[in-house]
C-alpha cells in the first residue's frame, strides 16, 4: 500500500492537471514514493501526470551502480517513470521552477542533488544525503555510506558557513526531530537552532 492511500487518498487527487516530482537522489529513501503497485501488482508512477525530473548523472549511476550502493537502487523506483514518458533527464545544475534550483555535490555520490529554494530574498536549502541529520553538521561527521567522504567533507566546509552568514533555512531530511533548522555559529562551531518558519 502507498502513503497517500494509507492516509486516504489516491495518489493521483494530488496531481491531476500535472505537476513535478523531483528527484535528489534515486536511491529508495529519496525515490521510493515515486511508484505504487496497481491492483495486478505492477509499478506505475503514483502521480501519473506528473513530470519526474532527475540528473543524468543519477540516473546513469542508478542503471550501473556500483557494488557498494547497489542495494540502495531499486529499479521499480525509476522504471516505470521511464516506461511511461513521465522521466525527464537534467544537466546536473538545473531550475526546477523559478527560484527552485537544484545543484549537485559530490559526496554521498557523485549525482546527489540539493535543492535550493529562493523566495523574496530568504533560502531554504534541502542538503539531502550531504548533512541528512542535525548531528551530521560537524565537518568530520560524515555518514559512512557516502562513497566519496573527502567530497563531503569540502562540500560542507563551502555550504555550512555560507548557510550560517547568509541565514538560511535548512532541511536535514533524515532528521526525525528537528527536520528543519538554521546553522548558527558560536565560539567557532556551527551548530542548528530552530528555525521560525
Amino acid at each position: 500500500m502507498s502513503l497517500p492511500r494509507a492516509r486516504g487518498r489516491e495518489p493521483s487527487s494530488r496531481c491531476r492537471a500535472g505537476c513535478v516530482e523531483r528527484t535528489v537522489s534515486s536511491h529508495f529513501d529519496h525515490a521510493g514514493g515515486n511508484t505504487i503497485f496497481n491492483e495486478s501488482g505492477e509499478a506505475v508512477p503514483a502521480f501519473p501526470n506528473a513530470r519526474y525530473f532527475v540528473s543524468r548523472a543519477e540516473y546513469e549511476h542508478a542503471e550501473s551502480p556500483s557494488e557498494r550502493d547497489r542495494a540502495s537502487y531499486l529499479p521499480e523506483n525509476w522504471q516505470p517513470l521511464k516506461e511511461a514518458g513521465r522521466l525527464e533527464l537534467k544537466e546536473a545544475e538545473y531550475e526546477v521552477v523559478p527560484g527552485l534550483r537544484m545543484e549537485t555535490h559530490a559526496g554521498h555520490n557523485r549525482s546527489m542533488q540539493c535543492a535550493r529554494l529562493e523566495r523574496d530574498g530568504k533560502t531554504l536549502f534541502g542538503f539531502a544525503d550531504l548533512v541528512p541529520m542535525r548531528a551530521h553538521v560537524p565537518f568530520a561527521w560524515i555518514m559512512g555510506f557516502d562513497l566519496y567522504p573527502v567530497e563531503t567533507l569540502e562540500a560542507k566546509k563551502k555550504l555550512l558557513p555560507q548557510a550560517a552568514r547568509e541565514d538560511w533555512t535548512c532541511l536535514f531530511y533524515h532528521d526525525p526531530d528537528q527536520p528543519l533548522g538554521k546553522i548558527v555559529e558560536a565560539d567557532g562551531r556551527l551548530r542548528v537552532s530552530h528555525a521560525n518558519v
